[in-house]
């Protein structure tokens, strides 16, 4: 369950919220505690499922689907106040992640701060595919925004050897990436994807090998 709900921690810190949020229904005010992790409908169809099964393990509860009328985005809900407070109570913050977001402590120790690693590259990252001079040629890539998690993310890259590059953008935002088929290689290794989407592209650059 640890492993599990480590995952879970690094998907909300990328695609992921927590809110508490006022709605009138029957002209009656309702509060709605809600848990959504918002991906494509397309390019993560198979990993959706693989969240909607995470999430069940965790919470003993399938979660709701909703595609978007007219849009590639699916959102993944899970209602109700004894799930928010669990969350809460794991030292995960409400929404907005800007200026606030943070990775628990018990989350920043191995081997639990690989499986967030995992979590925040599989929904907020990509493998990028560059041509270098004709040669394909891969970068994991990840968009910081400005909070707590964004130094803690880089600690854990180095605190597992890896040696980021960290660009800094816009408004505080970085983009931390790892360029290169022996950093994919080792991150296959030792952090690995759970998303199809990242393991096909990865698996390109590194068969027959994986």
């Amino acid at each position: 369950m640890n492993r599990e709900l480590a995952e879970l921690v690094g998907v909300l810190l990328g695609d992921g919220s927590l809110g508490v949020y006022s709605s009138k229904v029957n002209g009656k005010n309702k509060i709605q505690y809600r848990i959504k992790i918002t991906l494509n409908s397309e390019k993560d169809r198979d990993y959706s499922g693989y969240i909607i099964r995470l999430m069940t393990v965790i919470f003993k509860q399938k979660p709701l689907i909703y595609k978007r009328k007219g849009e590639n985005t699916l959102d993944i809900y899970l209602l109700g106040r004894k799930h928010l407070n669990y969350l809460i109570k794991q030292g995960l913050v409400l929404a907005p992640k800007w200026d606030r977001a943070l990775i628990p402590k018990r989350f920043l120790h191995p081997p639990l701060d690989k499986l967030v690693l995992r979590g925040y590259m599989d929904t907020d990252g990509c493998i990028a595919v560059v041509n270098n001079n004709g040669i394909r040629y891969p970068r994991i890539e990840m968009k910081i925004c400005p909070s707590p998690m964004q130094q803690q993310l880089i600690e854990i890259m180095a605190s597992n050897r890896f040696q980021p590059q960290v660009n800094h953008l816009e408004r505080g935002k970085v983009r931390v990436v790892l360029a290169g088929k022996e950093k994919l290689r080792k991150w296959f290794d030792n952090i690995g994807f759970s998303n199809e989407r990242n393991l096909m592209v990865a698996r390109s650059f590194l068969s027959p090998h994986v």
